[in-house]
C-alpha cells in the first residue's frame, strides 16, 4: 500500500550479513544484483537504515529480464575502449577516421597562410618563419597535447563530447536539473567508475558545493550547451569555408571564372554533401577514407617537394624563438594575424566529438601516424615556397602545387573539401541526440544507420537545416577571409568549454594531483584565450554569425530544460496521494475490463496525476496497469540485463505495477511494439513469481523477533511518517519529496507479511493472462504546460510561447515512444508552473 502518496515498492532487498562493515550483496526480485555496501566513496546517503532488521541471501541465477529489442538488432551493449582491441581492426577503424574525423584539420592548408598574411605582410624571412613557428606549435599543443594525450582520456564510456563530459560530471555529483535520480541508478554496472587516486577531500568539497548552489549548477547546464551550441555552429561554417576555398582555386586557372561563379559551384557541391548524409557515417568513412589518405600523402608529398626545391632552411621554424621575433617585428598585426593561424586547428573539436563513431585508440594511431606528420610537412613546404615567392600569399596552395598536378591535386582537394565538413556534420548529429537524451534539445527523429557501431545516426531535420543555412552563410559572405573571421570564434569557443570541463573532471573525478590539475588549464587555456582575443576583434567582420548560432541553439536547449524541468516538478506535485486510491478501492471507482493499459509518464516513483484523468474519461479500466516510465540516465549505455525495474503499486487486488526502463544517451531503441508488449508481459509474469518465491522464502528464514520488529517499524510508519529502517534501494534517499514539498513515506516491504498474501500468485498469472489475451491498449497524456497567472512576464513568455511553441513542432509522443495509433488512448491535460 501507500502512505502519503507513494507507492510501495514489492522490488524487496534480501541482505545477508550481520556486521555494519560487512559486505552485503543483494538481488532485486527483477533478477538485477545490487551491493548495498558498494557506493561511490562520496556519497552521503547512507546505509544506516537497513541493518534493524537482517534478511537472508536469496541467491538466485541472474536471468535477462529485458523488455528492450534493439538486443535483436545489435548483439550486445559494448564499451568503446573493447571494442576492435586487435590490431587489425583497429587499424581499420583508424583508415575510417581519416574520411569523417580528419577531414576538416587535413584541408586548413588550403586557406591558413592566406588568412594570416592578409593581416601581416611578408617583409622578410622572420614573418615566414614566424607565421610557420606559430603554426606549427599550435598543431602540437592543441590537437596534440591537448587532446590526444589528455581530452580522449576524459571520455563517458567510449562516448565525446561536452554532454559526454557534463553526464559523467552528473554521475557523480547530483547536478542534473532534472529531479528524476534515483539511488538505484547508482547500482547499474556501468555507472561507477573507479577512482584512480584517494585524494577524496577535495573531491568532496567541489561536488558538495555543485549540488548545494542551484546557480552553480544552471552555469554549469550553460557553459555545456554554450560548447554544444558552438559545435552546432562549427557544423555550418565548416562545410562553406572548406568548400569554397577549394573551389576557388578554379579563379586563377580558368578565364573569366569569379566570385559569383565560386558561389554556385559551392552551392551545388554542398547540396550534394548534404544529400549523401543519409546513408550514414559508416558508408561515408569507407567511401571517403581512400580520398583522404590520398589527400594527406598530397599535402605530405607536396610539402616535401617545395622544401627541397625551395628553401630546405625553413626547417629552423622549429625553434620557437621565431615566434618571438614575429610579435615583436609586427606588434599589433602580429595580434590579429593569430585569427587566422587557429584556424590550422579547426576541427579538432571533432576528435572528441566523433569519439562515439569509433575509439579512442583508432583516432590516436590516425592522428600521431598520419595526419600530424603530414599537416607538419605541408605548412613547412608553404612557408619554403613563400620564402621565395611572398606575393602569393593568397593562392600558396595551388601555386605551390607542380603545373603538371594542379588538376588531379584540385580534384582531390575538391573532394577532400567536401569530407572535411563530414566531421563536425557526424558530431553534430551525435551532439543533438546527447542532448535530447539528456532533455536539453526538443524531440527529433533519429535514424541508426550502423547496426555494429551504437552511435553511428542520421538526424534528417538537422541535416536540412544544416545544408540551408550553409547555403545561406556561402551567399552572403562570398568570401572565405569573411567565414574565416567567424569560424576562428566558434573553434576557440568550444576549446575554452572543454578546457573547463575537463579540468572539472580532473578535480572531481579523476582526483589529479593539484598541481598538475591547475597546469592543465594553465598550459592550454592561456593560449585559447590569448586566441579568443584576437578572433573576437574581428566580431564586426563576420565573427557576430556563430556568436548568433549560438544564441539562437542556447536559447532553444535552455527553454526546453527550463520547461522540462518545470512540468517534471509540476507532475510531482500533483501525483495521486494513496488516500484518494484507497478510498477509490481496487476497481478505481469504475468497471475493470480484461485487458492490458500501459500508462507512459514521466514520473519515477507515485501515481501521476494523467491517471485520474483517465479514470474520469474512461466508463471502465483494464484489469492490469502497467506505469510505464522511460528514463535517460547520465550514462552511454545501460546494460541489458540491469535495465528495467519492477515495483508494485498499492495492494495486490489493484493489478497494479511501475516499469522504470533505464536508458543511457546513447543507447538505441528499435522495438516492434508486439515484440515490446510480449517482453513486458512474460517479464511481469517472471516478476510476480519471483516475488512470491522471495515472500515465502523470506519469510520462513525470519525469526519471531525480526518479524514482530518488521510488523513494529511497518506500524510505526503509518503514524509517525517515516520508516528508516525499511527503506528500499530504490526509494531511499529520494530529493523530489524536499524539492516539492511533498511528504514521502513507505511502508515496509511486502516480504513481511502473512504468507496468505502469496497463496494467490496462481490466480493473479492466470488474470494477467486473461488480460493478455484481450490486448493491450497505450495510454497517453497531452499535456498542456502553462505559466500560472502570478508568473513573471519573462517566465510567462518563454513558457507560454517559445516552449509551447517547441513542444507543439517536436516529434510527437506517439512516435518517439513507438506505440501503435490503432491502441491508443490520449487525454488532454494542463500543467500550470
Amino acid at each position: 500500500m501507500e502512505v502519503g502518496g507513494v507507492e510501495e515498492s514489492n522490488a524487496r532487498l534480501v541482505e545477508s550479513g550481520s556486521n555494519e562493515g560487512s559486505s552485503i550483496e543483494s538481488r532485486w526480485v527483477d533478477g538485477s544484483e545490487v551491493d548495498t555496501m558498494e557506493v561511490p566513496a562520496w556519497s552521503n546517503e547512507g546505509r544506516e537504515g537497513y541493518g534493524s532488521v537482517r534478511r537472508r541471501l536469496l541467491k538466485g541465477p541472474k536471468r535477462l529480464n529485458s523488455l528492450d529489442v534493439e538486443v535483436m538488432a545489435i548483439a550486445k551493449s559494448q564499451d568503446q575502449h573493447s571494442k576492435d582491441a586487435s590490431l587489425w581492426p583497429t587499424l581499420a577503424l583508424a583508415f575510417q577516421t581519416l574520411g569523417v574525423v580528419y577531414g576538416d584539420m587535413g584541408t586548413s592548408p588550403l586557406y591558413v597562410f592566406a588568412d594570416v598574411f592578409s593581416k601581416v605582410p611578408i617583409e622578410s624571412d622572420v614573418d615566414v618563419l614566424g607565421a610557420l613557428s606559430l603554426v606549427m606549435y599550435t598543431i602540437a599543443l592543441i590537437p596534440l597535447a591537448k587532446y590526444v594525450f589528455v581530452v580522449l582520456k576524459a571520455n563517458d564510456n567510449g562516448e565525446g563530447g561536452t554532454f559526454a563530459l557534463y553526464s559523467l560530471i552528473c554521475r557523480y555529483a547530483n547536478v542534473n536539473m532534472l529531479p528524476n535520480r534515483q539511488p538505484a541508478d547508482e547500482h547499474i554496472s556501468s555507472f561507477r567508475l573507479k577512482l584512480p587516486t584517494p585524494e577524496m577531500k577535495r573531491a568532496l568539497n567541489i561536488k558538495d558545493t555543485l549540488e548545494k548552489s542551484s546557480s552553480l549548477k544552471t552555469f554549469l547546464l550553460l557553459l555545456v550547451l554554450l560548447g554544444t551550441s558552438m559545435i552546432i555552429g562549427d557544423g555550418i561554417l565548416t562545410p562553406a569555408i572548406s568548400v569554397m576555398s577549394a573551389i576557388s582555386g578554379l579563379q586563377g586557372e580558368i578565364h573569366g571564372f569569379g566570385t559569383n561563379s565560386v558561389v554556385l559551384v559551392s552551392i551545388v557541391v554542398l547540396v550534394a554533401l548534404f544529400s549523401i548524409q543519409r546513408f550514414g557515417t559508416s558508408k561515408v568513412g569507407f567511401m571517403f577514407a581512400p580520398i583522404l589518405a590520398l589527400w594527406f600523402f598530397c599535402l605530405g608529398s607536396i610539402g616535401i617537394y617545395n622544401i627541397v626545391k625551395h628553401d630546405i632552411m625553413v626547417l629552423r621554424a622549429i625553434n620557437p624563438a621565431f615566434i618571438f621575433y614575429f610579435f615583436k617585428k609586427n606588434g599589433k598585426k602580429a595580434w590579429s594575424a593569430l585569427g587566422g593561424c587557429v584556424l590550422c586547428i579547426t576541427g579538432a573539436e571533432a576528435m572528441f566529438a566523433d569519439l562515439g563513431h569509433f575509439s579512442v585508440r583508432a583516432i590516436q594511431i590516425a592522428f600521431t601516424c598520419v595526419v600530424f606528420p603530414c599537416l607538419l610537412l605541408a605548412y613547412m613546404g608553404q612557408a619554403a615556397f613563400l620564402l621565395k615567392n611572398p606575393t602569393s600569399y593568397a593562392r600558396v596552395f595551388y601555386d605551390s602545387v607542380p603545373g603538371r598536378l594542379f588538376w588531379p591535386v584540385f580534384v582531390i582537394a575538391t573532394l577532400a573539401a567536401m569530407i572535411a565538413s563530414q566531421a563536425m556534420i557526424s558530431a553534430t548529429f551525435s551532439c543533438v541526440k546527447q542532448s535530447m537524451a539528456l532533455g536539453c534539445f526538443p524531440r527529433l527523429k533519429i535514424i541508426h544507420t550502423s547496426r555494429k557501431f551504437m552511435g553511428q545516426i542520421y538526424i534528417p531535420v538537422i541535416n536540412w537545416f544544416l545544408m540551408v543555412m550553409c547555403i545561406v552563410v556561402v551567399s552572403i559572405f562570398q568570401s572565405t577571409t569573411d567565414i574565416a573571421n567567424a569560424y576562428g570564434i566558434a573553434e576557440v569557443g568550444v576549446m575554452i568549454v572543454s578546457t573547463t570541463l575537463v579540468t572539472l573532471v580532473m578535480l572531481l573525478i579523476w582526483q589529479t594531483n593539484l598541481f598538475w590539475a591547475i597546469c592543465f588549464p594553465i598550459a592550454f587555456g592561456s593560449v585559447e584565450l590569448i586566441y579568443m582575443s584576437s578572433v573576437l576583434s574581428k566580431i564586426f567582420e563576420g565573427g557576430w554569425l556563430p556568436l548568433a548560432f549560438a544564441t539562437f541553439f542556447l536559447s532553444v536547449m535552455y527553454t526546453w530544460n527550463y520547461g522540462s524541468v518545470l512540468k517534471y516538478r509540476s507532475e510531482v506535485q500533483e501525483k495521486i496521494s494513496l488516500d484518494l486510491m484507497l478510498e477509490l478501492g481496487s476497481n478505481l471507482g469504475t468497471v475493470r475490463v480484461p485487458g492490458i493499459g500501459l500508462l507512459y509518464n514521466e514520473l519515477v516513483q507515485g501515481i501521476p496525476s494523467v491517471f485520474l484523468q483517465f479514470l474520469l474519461s474512461l466508463p471502465a479500466l483494464h484489469s492490469t496497469i502497467v506505469f510505464v516510465c522511460i528514463k535517460h540516465v547520465p550514462i552511454p549505455v545501460v546494460p541489458q540485463e540491469e535495465r528495467f525495474l519492477f515495483r508494485r503499486v498499492c495492494p495486490k487486488d489493484y493489478h497494479m505495477f511501475r516499469c522504470v526502463a533505464r536508458y543511457g544517451y546513447k543507447d538505441v531503441r528499435k522495438e516492434d511494439h508486439h515484440a515490446f508488449e510480449q517482453l513486458l508481459i512474460e517479464s511481469l509474469e517472471k516478476f510476480l513469481r519471483k516475488e512470491a518465491q522471495e515472500t515465502a522464502m523470506e519469510s520462513s528464514n525470519l525469526t519471531e523477533e525480526d518479524m514482530d520488529n518488521a510488523l513494529v517499524k511497518s506500524k510505526d510508519s503509518d503514524n509517525n511518517n517515516v520508516a528508516e529502517e525499511l527503506r528500499i534501494p530504490l526509494m531511499h534517499g529520494q530529493n523530489s519529496s524536499e524539492e516539492t514539498g511533498t511528504s514521502i513515506t513507505e511502508e515496509a516491504p511486502t516480504s513481511y507479511m502473512s504468507l496468505d498474501e502469496d497463496n494467490g500468485i496462481e490466480y493473479e498469472v492466470l488474470a494477467l493472462r486473461e488480460a493478455t489475451a484481450s490486448g493491450c491498449t497505450y495510454l497517453l497524456g497531452h499535456g498542456d504546460v502553462r505559466a500560472k497567472k502570478n508568473s513573471l512576464f519573462f517566465k510567462k513568455l518563454v513558457i507560454n510561447y517559445f516552449y509551447a511553441f517547441l513542444r507543439n513542432n517536436c516529434r510527437g509522443g506517439t512516435a518517439n515512444m513507438r506505440v501503435p495509433h490503432t491502441n491508443i488512448i490520449q487525454v488532454g491535460m494542463t500543467y500550470m508552473v
